[in-house]
């Protein structure tokens, strides 16, 4: 979608201000379903970078992540997000969910096709 949807825009603008990861939410990218929960992006990057810093291979690339930490209050004339920013999600293929314990992801709202509110579950039965 080359113009994000508003109401996605406004979903995602609350999770950056309540700075909650409790809003799950399914996507459709690029035909792809991906199922998680959205975080706040400060507490997305923080993340990132404490599970960079646990590898001996990728540890110098946390510091790409690290910011300042969560800014106390956004202006309230600041630019809508731009992009979601999943933890605990996973890509839905089938009856799978890739990873199994979920991941990280980093979504363009232009990319999204379409969405959902909530989780979707998957069974490896």
């Amino acid at each position: 979608m080359s113009k994000p949807d508003e109401l996605l825009v406004d979903i995602a603008t609350l999770v950056e201000s309540e700075r909650s990861n409790q809003m799950s939410l399914t996507v459709v990218v690029a035909g792809a379903v991906i199922t998680g929960r959205l975080a706040p992006e400060a507490l997305w990057r923080r993340r990132v970078a404490e599970v960079l810093k646990d590898s001996d291979q990728l540890g110098p690339f946390a510091s790409v992540f690290e910011g300042d930490g969560v800014p106390a209050d956004p202006p309230r004339d600041a630019t809508p997000p731009t992009h979601l920013h999943f933890h605990l999600a996973r890509i839905l293929q089938g009856n799978v969910g890739l990873p199994e314990t979920g991941g990280m992801y980093r979504i363009p709202l232009q990319d999204v096709s379409a969405w959902t509110v909530g989780d979707l579950s998957y069974s490896d039965h």
